[in-house]
């Protein structure tokens, strides 16, 4: 076996755990807070973290943790004989639909509707109340998702 299969496993799995720790500190607790201010405050503090998550290094973990992943899918994929090599197929997997595919599919579009509301208008403050709870019922999906990848590219090794 390749070095390349184990060492790119562990970075996957460094990725996708701190990918998930990212996303458990919105489930857990940032949404809990801004939930506890008004709808204006909460949609103001919700925007200006939306328009600073994507910094390099943030993006540079998310997407550069699913290109690793997809690499590394594709080596075990080709490469099934090998130990380990279905549990990469579906680590990468996971990582790539229920981390990349859903904050681009999902997530996204959701913050740049709230992006373009007035805090301040009635239009905005029922879009708050539904944006917390459909947002954050799919945020526990890419917290889960990455944090199993991780286990199973541990479990790999």
């Amino acid at each position: 076996m390749s070095v390349l299969a184990p060492v790119l496993a562990i970075l996957c799995a460094l990725g996708a755990a701190t990918v998930a720790g990212v996303f458990f500190t919105f489930s857990t607790f940032t949404m809990t807070g801004l939930k506890r201010l008004s709808a204006a405050h909460g949609m103001v503090a919700m925007q200006a973290i939306n328009a600073a998550a994507p910094s390099p290094v943030f993006m540079l973990l998310l997407f550069g943790t699913g290109a690793a992943c997809l690499a590394l899918g594709a080596h075990a994929g080709l490469n099934l004989d090998q130990p380990g090599a279905a549990l990469r197929v579906i680590a990468a997997a996971l990582y790539i639909a229920g981390v990349v595919l859903l904050t681009l599919g999902y997530h996204v579009p959701r913050n740049r509707i709230l992006a373009g509301l007035d805090p301040d208008s009635s239009e905005g403050a029922a879009y708050w109340a539904r944006y917390q709870r459909e947002w954050v019922r799919m945020n526990h999906v890419r917290t889960v998702a990455p944090l199993f990848s991780a286990l199973l590219l541990i479990l790999s090794l």
